[in-house]
């Protein structure tokens, strides 16, 4: 068993993986679906957040007992959770203006590589973080600022690389379209070969690194832009995942009794042979999606990071079908499936 999820709370534990699950996948539906939903989830609720952890932090740096007390500073106070709240929601700013196409940067052709580099920068971030336990206790424990131990050794090295390896997964870095009513950004060369690589290398990053929370971050916030994706939202799985990464950050960030003490609290059983097996299957998962990357590109003939290695797939195709008809100036001449379409109509 990978969790502790029996006893006398399991009910709730189940009750609570079910409420964050479900609540993402509204969450996703409001912030995607009208420009006030993602104001107000990306703009507005990050600024007040911000003045917030400013207040405390500078509260406890000057020592005073309000703010040392205060459940983020001692539950959530480490660089990582900063780092991936404001990355994420850095994210999320940047799809908005793609797929509005907002200002000059928004339908500007160049910041089309714009998801590939704040996903790039997502992953280095847990590869370091992953890095940065193998290096405090090899074969040992270490405590974080949080109060959680952690094992370091193997099992961080090993998906410390499936994170490398997946972000070279990501293909057809300046096919970025604009969805039907400008809904969705649309990344159609993302299919299921990134969407599982990547889900499989962050629930093991999770299990790693944040075993009190894997419950919930590894497992509900992962399935539910992936469930999305899979069933009503074909192409846009980048922008589901970061629109409920930044959501449940910034939930996580302000509430952390739900999931650090409370009747939904759970743990995973924190054991490094358990943890060891999860990132080698990331890894084995990373090296076959990279080898599948490899073969197509060759198959077409094409740069895989400049050109879509996708084209003709089911997955690609039922994307590019929920392009908008407005969006047709986009497809330059150096992309593969315009190329293809091209052909077609001479």
């Amino acid at each position: 068993m990978l969790f502790e999820v029996y006893g006398d709370t399991a009910a709730y534990q189940w009750l609570g993986w079910v409420l964050v699950f479900v609540s993402l996948l509204l969450a996703n539906e409001f912030a995607r679906r009208t420009k006030f939903g993602g104001v107000a989830m990306f703009m507005v609720i990050p600024a007040i957040l911000s003045l917030y952890f400013i207040v405390i932090n500078v509260g406890a740096a000057m020592g005073l007992d309000w703010a040392l007390n205060n459940p983020t500073i001692k539950h959530m106070g480490s660089w990582f959770h900063y780092a991936k709240l404001y990355a994420a929601t850095a994210g999320c700013i940047g799809f908005v203006m793609l797929k509005y196409r907002w200002g000059k940067l928004g339908k500007a052709d160049w910041f089309k590589v714009f998801p590939f580099v704040i996903v790039a920068i997502n992953i280095l971030i847990a590869v370091v973080s992953d890095f940065e336990s193998a290096i405090r206790a090899w074969n040992s424990t270490w405590v974080s600022v949080e109060g959680i131990t952690l094992y370091g050794g193997w099992h961080n090295v090993l998906n410390g690389t499936a994170g490398l390896l997946n972000i070279f997964i990501m293909t057809g870095w300046f096919g970025i379209y604009v969805g039907k009513g400008g809904k969705d950004m649309l990344w159609p060369d993302m299919t299921w070969v990134f969407i599982i690589s990547y889900d499989l290398w962050n629930f093991a990053y999770t299990y790693n690194c944040l075993p009190t929370h894997a419950w919930y971050c590894g497992l509900a916030l992962l399935l539910a832009p992936t469930v999305a994706a899979m069933l009503w939202n074909k192409g846009g799985w980048i922008m589901n995942r970061a629109f409920t990464l930044a959501m449940w950050c910034m939930f996580a960030q302000t509430v952390p009794m739900f999931q650090d003490y409370s009747v939904f609290s759970v743990d995973s059983v924190n054991n490094p042979n358990v943890n060891l097996a999860v990132s080698a299957v990331a890894l084995v998962a990373n090296i076959l999606g990279l080898a599948y990357v490899i073969y197509r590109s060759r198959k077409l003939k094409v740069n895989p990071y400049t050109n879509e290695v996708f084209v003709g797939t089911r997955d690609f195709e039922k994307a590019m079908s929920r392009r908008d008809p407005s969006d047709a100036a986009a497809l330059s001449s150096g992309q593969t499936w315009a190329r293809i379409q091209e052909r077609k109509q001479k």
